[in-house]
């Protein structure tokens, strides 16, 4: 399975992709493994986390070969979405910094659907830059992983460990130049796990929900100023393009390994604030959250500059 170049890509020559395959096969191992030995239960919440992983990680290989159709891949995701729902993982209330609003049944179904769904394919959107979502996995996870750890919860930060570690080995061979891709078979499963975790984390009152945003704000961010772009411009947002922030940077002159580490250290920011800001004041988590704000802003603004220059 080769990834050819083409109108969203930035490498130059075909690379294998189903590097996805392999991180996801080290997951299911690592889960069963710690199951078995007893460092993790495999309660209801795991079994039908694990599966829909595994259903994405299977439409996602076949879809690395065979190209399947948008709508196919978003049915498949739904069913993976409602995988969460039948789990229990439906917040009845929104937490944000000092306050919590209450959600009606209706819209708490409809906005975890929708979150599950984004986070999943904004993860794939953002797969195109040689050790991007690695890196961001191995940050992402690992400090959730921490704040498991913090919060006294073993099994979480079990998990969030295991698909950091995952994602760790499949980096060595994708930091640039990157010798193979991650591939539809692995991305939108980081997507969901992300998703996934930070629902759970939520309602069991490891971390809001706000925090989980945060330390994938990198991500987040992206995905969805460039979503909003396009659809503003006329644009349909699942065709192919080349208009994320860091796609324009490398378009810009930056090379992949300058861009990328430049992101590693974003990341590494967003998760450090995260952490330290969870036992804060109101006060602090807002001026956070908004320092944060400022700086995408920031970087957006010049990056659209830095274009009219050149």
């Amino acid at each position: 399975m080769l990834d050819h170049p083409g109108e969203r890509s930035l490498h130059q020559q075909a690379t294998p992709r189903s590097g996805g395959v392999a991180l996801v096969l080290g997951l299911l191992a690592g889960w069963g493994l710690a199951t078995s030995l007893g460092g993790m239960k495999a309660d209801e919440l795991s079994v039908w986390m694990m599966s829909g992983v595994v259903v994405l990680a299977i439409v996602g290989a076949v879809d690395d070969r065979l190209d399947l159709s948008p709508l196919l891949r978003l049915v498949v995701q739904l069913l993976a979405a409602l995988f969460l729902l039948a789990a229990g993982l439906i917040p009845d209330r929104l937490q944000l910094p000092g306050t919590a609003l209450t959600l009606p049944c209706y819209l708490a179904l409809g906005l975890t659907v929708l979150y599950v769904l984004w986070l999943t394919n904004l993860y794939n959107f953002m797969d195109g830059m040689d050790g991007f979502a690695g890196g961001m996995a191995v940050t992402g996870f690992g400090f959730m992983a921490w704040l498991g750890w913090q919060a006294g919860d073993g099994g979480f930060m079990l998990m969030s460990l295991m698909i950091a570690a995952a994602a760790g080995g499949f980096l060595v061979f994708n930091f640039p130049p990157a010798r193979i891709f991650m591939g539809d078979a692995g991305a939108p499963v980081l997507g969901y796990l992300a998703a996934a975790l930070s629902l759970q984390a939520d309602r069991d009152g490891l971390f809001p929900l706000w925090v989980a945003v945060l330390i994938f704000s990198p991500f987040v961010v992206d995905a969805s100023y460039t979503l909003m772009r396009r659809l503003l411009a006329g644009r349909k947002p699942w065709q192919a393009h080349r208009e994320h922030v860091y796609q324009r940077l490398v378009q810009l002159g930056w090379s992949h390994r300058r861009t990328v580490l430049w992101a590693y250290l974003l990341m590494l920011g967003t998760g450090v604030s995260a952490v330290m800001a969870l036992n804060r004041d109101p006060a602090v988590q807002w001026a956070v959250v908004a320092g944060w704000s400022s700086i995408y802003v920031a970087i957006i603004v010049w990056v659209g500059l830095r274009e009219q220059r050149d």
